[in-house]
Formats: structure tokens, C-alpha cells, sequence
């Protein structure tokens, strides 16, 4: 299975408030890269999201704004990419009000949700937050609520059900966007 797990924190409750971004790159069922940077947002940050993620303004001062980090990451948004997050309404809003902020069209790619997967698949499970799902499933989540490990966790999780269950319950689930 290919596909890119991608996950964004926020600098506040407006969702072009990207101020980190992480991309996990899977080929042939084997997590074959990373991607991470922080984001310097065009608005401000508040505190109950940098109590989240623990990211604060002068940590991104100096970080590249949104459309230079789009430079670096929009090969991997194509229409037959899969393109995975745990919760992907929220990070698909990001990415989507953060590209309409910087007036930068929408690409087209195809998503799967690692939350509605596991919710398919662990029904046993009392929720289906990541760091339920990742303990679950045994799978390290260092610091939860950070970008990259986060991405690392969704990747994780979609590969340990598609070793437990095959790709088969993914199918349904697989949206075109």
C-alpha cells in the first residue's frame, strides 16, 4: 500500500493558523521518508494551542511561510495519491482554508481517515484518539500532539490494520477529493 500520512498543528482555532506540518511516506507498505517543518502562521497564536503542542510564536519566526512549505510538499497531492490523517476533516480543513488564505489552488488526491478506520476495525476500543488507537496497536507515539510523530502514529496504525485485516475494509473508505 502507498500513501502519504500528513497531520498539522494549528496556532489557533482558525484553520489557516498552520504552524507545523509533518508528511510520512509510505511506498509499498514500508515508511520510506519524512517531511516536517514548522510554519510561520499569518495570525496569532493562543494559549490553549500552545499548551496542545507546545509551539510558540518565536519558535516559527524565522520558519517559512506556508507557500514556501508548499513548494517542498505539493508533489505528493495528486489525484491518484492516498493521501491518510487521523481525523482527517480537521488537517483536509487546514490544508484546504491555508491554501485558500494564500490564494494557491486546491489540488485534487484521495483520503482516507485513520480515525473512521480503526473505528470500522477496533470496535473494542472505548475511543479512537490516536494515542488509544497507536496503544492499542503498539505503535510509539513520543509526543503526542507533534506534527511529525503524529504523522508517524497514522501511518503506523493504517499499516498495522492493513496487516491484521488486508486493504479490502480500507476500499469503502478511500474518498476522492
Amino acid at each position: 500500500m502507498d500513501f502519504v500520512a500528513i497531520d498539522f498543528e494549528t496556532a489557533n482555532r482558525e484553520r489557516h493558523s498552520a504552524c507545523s506540518l509533518a508528511l510520512t511516506i509510505v511506498k509499498n507498505s514500508e515508511i520510506v521518508g519524512e517531511y516536517y517543518s514548522l510554519i510561520k502562521p499569518p495570525t496569532f497564536f493562543d494559549r490553549q494551542n500552545i499548551r496542545i503542542h507546545g509551539i510558540q510564536e518565536e519558535d516559527v519566526q524565522f520558519s517559512p511561510i506556508f507557500p514556501e512549505v508548499w513548494q517542498d510538499i505539493r508533489e505528493y497531492f495528486t489525484p491518484n495519491q492516498l493521501i491518510v490523517a487521523h481525523n482527517l476533516p480537521f488537517d483536509r480543513g487546514v490544508l484546504n482554508k491555508t491554501l485558500a488564505y494564500y490564494d494557491i489552488e486546491t489540488p485534487h488526491f484521495q483520503t482516507l481517515c485513520s480515525v473512521q478506520a480503526s473505528r470500522k476495525l477496533l470496535k473494542e476500543l472505548p475511543n479512537h484518539k490516536l494515542n488509544t488507537v497507536s496503544s492499542h496497536l503498539n505503535i510509539p507515539l513520543k509526543r503526542h500532539h507533534h506534527a511529525l510523530d503524529d504523522s508517524l502514529a497514522s501511518a503506523g496504525i493504517i499499516l498495522r490494520l492493513e496487516e491484521q485485516y488486508g486493504t479490502t475494509p480500507f476500499r469503502p473508505l478511500i474518498k476522492f477529493y
